[in-house]
């Protein structure tokens, strides 16, 4: 069997899938990220705590409805839009016109306050979330072992990442979307009700961390810290892409869930400061991100 490199051909796919998935996970959630500011111009804190939600909801579902993880899928991100709808219209929606400093100062009080409550109740422990059966056992293809679980969380952000970005920026609706940011007061003469699409535009992003807590339960542990340990990571793929950049949260997430695992290969050390590295280069050649545009 060949190497590459002096590395075992196991051994260095193996890590490429690891980082091909945490890549999945950070375009997923820099998608609602760069969404929410992108449409809205909030620097959304709470995004890793509404993640975190979202894995627990699915584990609440499942403990005390009997709530496998197909229905968590669809019930999950609902739950955490409708409670990311109930803070906008109660909380942000009185920002907006503010510096964006106050709209980051009140996620992050929201990220603490959820994060307090629910390692109040359950710790910090973890719970486990199983695999669904249809999705056990897993591929072997000669030079690594596939878990199908892994494919699957893989396919599934790949297509609700490009999904996104095709209504965004190639439908009506998206068009809709952009122009109540760039213009409210003209978009609401065409009788568009611009507070509902605003609102209905941060529940979908915070939606997006929801289903993104599903999909990483039966991966990670479903604990109150999974959000903190993944959001300053994911604030930096969305800083590298460009704020507010839709296909730059979904290229950079993944190639830097690349790069980390190939980092893991070659020089471990530097695998838990190597996207904090490419920001840092980033930001002094190109400030507004590779993505990016100046406001």
């Amino acid at each position: 069997m060949f190497q590459f490199l002096g590395v075992p051909p196991q051994v260095l796919f193996g890590q490429l899938l690891l980082g091909l998935i945490n890549g999945s996970f950070y375009a997923l959630l820099s998608l609602g990220l760069a969404v929410i500011f992108g449409m809205l111009n909030v620097i959304n804190f709470a995004h890793g705590a509404l993640y975190m939600v979202g894995a627990f909801v699915a584990w609440l579902l499942l403990t005390y409805a009997g709530i496998g993880y197909w229905g968590a899928l669809i019930v999950a991100p609902l739950v955490v839009g409708l409670l990311g709808i109930a803070l906008e219209k109660s909380m942000l929606s009185r920002l907006y016109k503010l510096d964006h400093l106050y709209g980051l100062l009140l996620t992050f009080g929201l990220a603490l306050i959820l994060e307090g409550a629910f390692r109040h109740q359950y710790g910090v422990s973890g719970q486990p979330y199983p695999i669904p059966d249809a999705l056990k056992g897993g591929q072997n293809l000669g030079f690594m072992f596939l878990p199908n679980y892994r494919a699957w969380v893989v396919v599934a952000s790949l297509t609700i990442c490009f999904g996104t970005w095709f209504a965004i920026e190639r439908t009506k609706l998206g068009a809709y979307l952009r122009a109540a940011t760039e213009n409210p007061t003209l978009v609401q003469a065409f009788g568009i009700n611009v507070p509902v699409m605003v609102s209905l535009t941060y529940g979908f992003g915070v939606a997006l961390a929801g289903l993104a807590g599903v999909l990483a339960a039966p991966i990670y542990q479903v604990s109150p810290l999974m959000g903190t340990n993944l959001i300053i990571i994911v604030f930096a793929v969305v800083v590298i892409g460009g704020m507010g950049s839709i296909l730059g949260a979904i290229v950079t997430g993944l190639g830097l869930g690349l790069l980390e695992g190939l980092t893991k290969v070659f020089y471990p050390e530097a695998s838990n400061i190597v996207v904090f590295v490419v920001m840092a280069i980033v930001l002094l050649i190109q400030p507004a991100g590779l993505f990016g545009r100046e406001r």
